[in-house]
């Protein structure tokens, strides 16, 4: 079976969540299946550490597809014209974009449709393509795959898509997430925090992960804390709002909030194995990665109550109404204060990611695959 597949998104040393799923399913699925070739369709020039295997044939197409108009140019008129030469049997897209222009077969990988919930979050072009593009992608796709029982009933409800369409193909979490001895997490507290206890967040730093109420509830946890915790967040900038901004900058306590910018993995891995907590309290998720990183590195989790959170986090996390700044605040203070509470979730965190993996994700995907080949 010859096998397209969009790979667009797999951008060495910018592999956020999309990004990753991608390159830890693909690395699994190729290594599996020799007997397959794979064509690995990228939009720039890669980095060969994506070639995993002999069986991968990778091909650029132009032009970047990192606009709606290049969308529309690179997923409407490159793909289509590149299969005309390729021939592949099914296209396999792990952002959930695929091509409406071409009659071959495809399974689509819609991690959320948050856009639908909260257009407001992002630039309008990149909204209107959102909007009236994936519910066609949806209904176009031979198969789809989504990451938790969330997205898919989210996926049913909005695009009256059948549920037995949809495989359910939940994320993983790395091997380079483990837990630190004592010395190197003060080396990545020196290194980070001034030496201090934090609290972490990882993610792009985007409208719906809620860092408003996030910086209002550290505001609020450090007018009670004597031990001279931070607050460190890890990601870049991409949607950094007026709201975002007036909110960082209305705060009392703002010179204990550490901005990292984009790390390294291995230092991602090190910043949450060190944090006192994660505090993850997004209003939206389709599945949210760094619970389990965090679950795997034996920090504690605070995390939202809505969407998939609790499905990921089970009853190894606090979860906390993302609405309410009292609520985020309350479970920090718990955190801070009470240590047998804190290694209490880290035990029930270390179960919990016993029901996770990325060789689990892989196999449900390739299984997706062969039903959209049947």
């Amino acid at each position: 079976m010859k096998i397209a597949v969009n790979t667009r998104l797999l951008l060495d040393g910018r592999l956020d969540g999309i990004g990753r799923f991608a390159d830890e399913t693909l690395r699994i699925i190729t290594s599996q299946h020799p007997e397959h070739q794979f064509i690995f369709y990228f939009d720039r020039k890669f980095n060969e550490r994506f070639i995993y295997n002999s069986n991968i044939s990778p091909v650029v197409l132009f032009p970047p597809a990192r606009h709606p108009f290049l969308f529309l140019a690179w997923f409407e008129a490159s793909i289509p014209l590149s299969f005309l030469k390729t021939k592949p049997d099914i296209f396999l897209s792990p952002d959930g974009f695929l091509s409406l222009t071409t009659n071959v077969k495809s399974v689509g990988v819609m991690h959320d449709i948050n856009f639908e919930h909260f257009p407001e979050d992002i630039p309008f072009l990149v909204r209107r393509y959102f909007l009236g593009m994936f519910p066609r992608f949806a209904h176009k796709a031979s198969r789809l795959a989504t990451v938790s029982e969330f997205s898919k009933q989210d996926i049913v409800d909005k695009y009256h898509i059948a549920p037995e369409k949809i495989d359910v193909v939940y994320n993983g979490a790395g091997t380079i997430f483990k837990p630190l001895d004592i010395d190197n997490k003060q080396q990545t507290r020196l290194k980070f925090s001034q030496g201090h206890e934090y609290f972490f967040f990882v993610g792009t730093l985007h409208p719906r992960k809620n860092l408003v109420n996030l910086f209002k509830a550290f505001d609020e946890f450090k007018r009670k804390d004597t031990k001279g915790i931070k607050l460190v967040l890890a990601g870049a900038r991409m949607w950094w709002t007026d709201e975002i901004r007036l909110a960082y900058e209305g705060l009392e306590y703002k010179d204990d909030v550490i901005f990292t910018g984009r790390v390294t993995d291995e230092e991602l891995a090190d910043l949450m194995a060190s944090a006192l907590a994660l505090t993850y309290v997004s209003y939206f998720e389709g599945f949210g990665i760094p619970i389990l990183e965090a679950f795997h590195c034996d920090t504690p989790v605070i995390t939202s109550n809505v969407t998939s959170m609790p499905e990921v986090a089970g009853n190894a996390a606090i979860l906390v109404d993302p609405f309410s700044v009292g609520s985020i605040s309350d479970a920090m203070l718990k955190i801070a204060s009470d240590d047998s509470y804190r290694q209490n979730l880290i035990v029930a965190g270390r179960e919990q990611r016993q029901k996770f993996s990325w060789q689990q994700t892989a196999d449900k995907l390739w299984q997706c695959v062969e039903k959209a080949m049947e």
